[in-house]
């Protein structure tokens, strides 16, 4: 009894320094020391798989919690993109059958949180974030798609600078878009698409600052207030990337995300957050200096930066 217990932790122990040393190698390698550890009875083959590399977990839960969290301590002055965004992938995510795709599109001018928001997204689906193998940046349509999501259902795409785009050409995904079962016998059900766009950041502004010049909070702002406009904008906008897309004209895009312009609070909280990611204690002098090198707009006003929270990196530097 004594020698089998010992003989069988030694195998536990071999199996993992070679799966540990195998996987500076190759999958075949690695496979052979998983199928080593698993014929010992103390964890399944595809549990021990996925302690060496990464896999594609359809079914597991999102972290809520997490996500809000995230949301709200990292976007700043996007208080629709959070409530919606939350919304969105919670809903996707719990629902164990859904009938399409999600599909999402960001709007708002540069800086305002877009492509951070997707960076937000992909980090608390896999750990490895936009370095995922589950997560993809826009190349090649519809091979590209057809391609991952064979290899993993739930993947996640992320189409960058969709106003850059030729009028059109976002139309051939639109079949792995639709309430479609299967298109050529894969699933896109469990998929996301995000579309991140300036287009419509004109629209979303003057709503914004309509709000601003009545005296109301741009808090009050609800989506209701600037979804309808905004899918209405991209969609008779020549340079969206999703003029007149039948994207739009099917209603396969299940939210419109409008990112508001950010003030000059939000732009010293932009500050603030990357002084704490550098190690750094806030000084508050530096984090007005900064915020003061920033241009704003209207004219008039000046209420608005007009890059965002974009240059905040650069200028910090020479602080």
């Amino acid at each position: 009894m004594g020698r089998n217990g010992a003989f069988g932790g030694s195998a536990v122990l071999w199996a993992l320094l070679a799966a540990r040393v195998a996987v500076a190698f190759d999958p075949v390698t690695v496979g052979i020391a998983i199928g080593a550890m698993s014929l010992t009875g103390y964890l399944s083959y595809s549990d021990l798989y996925c302690r060496f590399t990464e896999c594609c977990h359809e079914d597991r839960p999102l972290n809520a919690s997490a996500l809000k969290l995230d949301l709200e301590e990292k976007l700043f002055g996007q208080h629709l993109a959070t409530e919606v965004i939350l919304k969105a992938l919670t809903g996707f995510r719990n629902n164990k059958n859904p009938k399409k795709p999600l599909t999402l599109s960001l709007h708002g001018w540069a800086g305002t949180g877009k492509n951070f928001v997707s960076q937000i997204v992909a980090e608390n689906l896999y750990p490895k974030g936009l370095k995922s193998n589950f997560v993809h940046l826009f190349d090649q349509l519809q091979k590209w798609i057809r391609g991952n999501v064979s290899v993993c259902g739930s993947s996640i795409f992320i189409f960058d600078e969709m106003d850059k785009l030729h009028p059109g050409i976002i139309d051939a995904i639109k079949p792995f878009l639709d309430y479609y079962e299967q298109v050529d016998g894969i699933s896109y059900r469990k998929a996301i698409f995000i579309f991140l766009s300036n287009a419509g950041g004109d629209l979303i502004t003057k709503t914004t600052l309509d709000f601003w010049r009545a005296g109301r909070k741009r808090e009050e702002i609800q989506l209701k207030d600037l979804e309808p406009v905004l899918s209405v904008g991209v969609f008779n906008n020549k340079h969206s990337g999703l003029w007149h897309s039948g994207l739009i004209d099917k209603n396969l895009i299940d939210y419109f995300i409008p990112f508001l312009p950010l003030e000059y609070r939000h732009v010293k909280m932009c500050v603030r957050a990357e002084m704490r990611a550098r190690g750094a204690l806030v000084d508050e002098d530096i984090v007005t200096r900064v915020a003061d090198e920033m241009t704003f707009f209207p004219k008039n006003e000046k209420i608005y930066s007009d890059k965002g929270c974009k240059t905040v990196q650069s200028r910090l530097d020479f602080h």
